[in-house]
């Protein structure tokens, strides 16, 4: 019996001393990135997932998200000068990682001691969103980082094609001009005849050059262009989704020959989600897949292909989107010129008293 109450005992001490060698990850310095060149109006905070190497070094810094790519290469540069004490483990020194936010507001955020003030999370980032996060900072910048995030507006011309069985079916030249993140008008143009629809927020009108009908909107079409906005791009990568969805990853999807895409998804609060696709070598997106309803009230899975991805002032943008309908190719717009930033009055999209007023062409 005292051999045993012994071998208990030992057994205890044995275990106390393993656990009394567990220690957490300690961070002794915190350098404070360095002022960015351009600060104006810039406040946000960086979120990096950083690697801390059993080593004593620091391994990958990720940035998840970041309010410029400035801000983010800045606070980057500081976090790879973290000293620090490895965590361990029964003893032994081990590789983690912690998910870091540094936050600037005019200036980088300080402690007392003068050191970037680095907020580690309390709670441990769900993996999946942080890979989803990963993929769209690097979608963002092949596609031309701050100048992408600095878009407002957007006008675009060029053909907007209808197909039928992979034949070219139908075609009229288009104008369109977007006020980032809801407003947008939109003029087609056939055989000397214009329609125009126009939306902003929960709002909008069309013009039937044909019959000269000048209406507003019926609900079914202003909630189509509010359908339309949660599947595009911009929205995913300027984050206008936030508050509205939730973001996570799905895997690997098989993609052209020895080519695989990054697959991201958006899911609403009212349970519609859209997954896009991105490119594992360039980062650039692909697809974007989800279904809608048709006014029959059947279910359509739709996929708009993005392709030929052309800069245009530091910002790249694809000049063909084919929209594929349970796949079949539906239709294919083919940009011949796209603008950036271009001062847009906020009258073109606002309903016009009569429909004579539509009779001339759009100027910008």
């Amino acid at each position: 019996m005292k051999r045993t109450c012994f071998l208990f005992l030992s057994i205890f001490l044995l275990a106390s001393a393993v656990f009394a060698q567990d220690s957490a990850l300690e961070i002794t310095k915190q350098p404070l990135p360095e002022t960015p060149k351009v600060a104006a109006d810039v406040q946000g905070q960086v979120v990096l997932r950083v690697e801390f190497l059993d080593t004593g070094r620091i391994g990958d810094v990720t940035v998840l998200s970041s309010p410029t790519r400035e801000l983010g290469k800045l606070a980057t540069a500081a976090a790879q000068q973290i000293e620090f004490t490895p965590e361990k483990k029964a003893g032994r020194a081990v590789s983690t990682t912690r998910t870091i936010f540094y936050d600037y507001d005019g200036k980088w955020k300080e402690d007392d001691g003068g050191q970037a003030a680095v907020a580690e999370s309390t709670v441990v980032a769900d993996p999946g969103t942080a890979k989803a996060q990963a993929i769209i900072s690097k979608a963002v910048e092949a596609l031309g980082g701050d100048r992408y995030l600095a878009v407002k507006t957007q006008i675009g011309r060029g053909k907007f094609s209808v197909m039928r069985e992979n034949q070219l079916a139908a075609f009229q030249s288009f104008l369109d001009v977007i006020r980032f993140p809801d407003m947008e008008r939109t003029e087609f143009k056939q055989n000397g005849m214009r329609t125009v629809q126009a939306n902003s927020g929960n709002t909008g009108w069309v013009y039937d050059g044909d019959q000269e009908i000048l209406q507003d909107q019926s609900e079914e079409q202003v909630a189509a262009f509010k359908q339309g906005i949660r599947v595009s791009l911009d929205n995913l990568l300027r984050g206008y989704w936030k508050g509205e969805a939730e973001l996570s990853y799905v895997g690997k999807r098989p993609a052209t020959l020895g080519r695989r895409n990054e697959v991201v998804k958006l899911t609403y609060k009212d349970g519609f989600s859209v997954e896009f696709e991105f490119s594992a070598d360039d980062h650039l997106p692909q697809k974007a897949i989800y279904s809608r309803k048709a006014v029959s009230g059947d279910e359509i899975k739709a996929e708009d292909h993005y392709a030929q991805f052309i800069d245009f002032g530091g910002v790249r943008s694809p000049l063909v989107i084919d929209r594929f309908e349970n796949g079949d190719h539906a239709s294919r717009i083919n940009y011949e010129s796209i603008e950036f930033n271009k001062n847009i009055p906020d009258s073109i999209f606002a309903k016009p008293s009569n429909p004579k007023e539509l009779k001339k062409d759009l100027k910008l």
